[in-house]
């Protein structure tokens, strides 16, 4: 099974890059945001309590969203594989996601970081800002906001994977297709 976690700075390119790894790879796209929101909607147990947490404005926590995604994954065991859209975003939650896996009898098999500069992240921001008429990409202090805390954050998790051999840096500048490109290979490379 292969289990990639694909992880990167707000406007790295994940999203584009997800769906092009999917493709190739027959994957299984799992995002923690799509998982509440159809949670929610459902008004299943853990959706009720999740909407709890975030109606008060309050982070959902990490033993709700894992067992959102181990219900995710047991709907799922026939897939050859998945993607972790969001998740995780720190130790702890890398912790638990290992966890999950195991009683699936599956693991991670590599965090693939998109590595871009942060200028090129600005630009890349606020160009979105303008072609997908996402408001929350159009002002330059909430992206220094999201990419500072993604630094202070959600960065550190790369020493978790780097710490059992699982976290290759691909270099995220580029076209979309060069940035694929070098993500198949990585993919294939790790895999053969």
């Amino acid at each position: 099974m292969l289990n990639i976690v694909l992880f990167g700075p707000p406007g790295a390119g994940k999203g584009t890059q997800s769906e092009r790894l999917i493709e190739k790879y027959n994957l299984v796209h799992l995002s923690t945001g799509d998982i509440f929101r159809a949670n929610i909607k459902m008004e299943s147990e853990l959706g009720v309590l999740a909407k709890s947490y975030m109606d008060q404005g309050l982070l959902v926590p990490d033993s709700v969203t894992i067992e959102m995604l181990r219900s995710e994954v047991s709907k799922k065991q026939e897939a050859l594989g998945f993607i972790f859209d969001g998740f995780p975003r720190t130790n702890a939650q890398a912790a638990a996601l290992d966890e999950v896996l195991l009683t699936f009898n599956t693991s991670i098999t590599m965090m693939a970081a998109l590595e871009v500069e942060e200028e090129e992240l600005k630009r890349r921001l606020l160009n979105r800002a303008t072609t997908s008429g996402r408001a929350d990409d159009g002002d330059i202090s909430i992206i220094e906001n999201r990419i500072s805390v993604y630094n202070k954050e959600t960065a550190p998790v790369k020493m978790f994977y780097q710490n059992q051999n699982k976290f290759i840096s691909i270099n995220g500048l580029g076209t979309i297709d060069e940035i694929t490109t070098r993500l198949f290979s990585a993919i294939d490379t790790k895999l053969a």
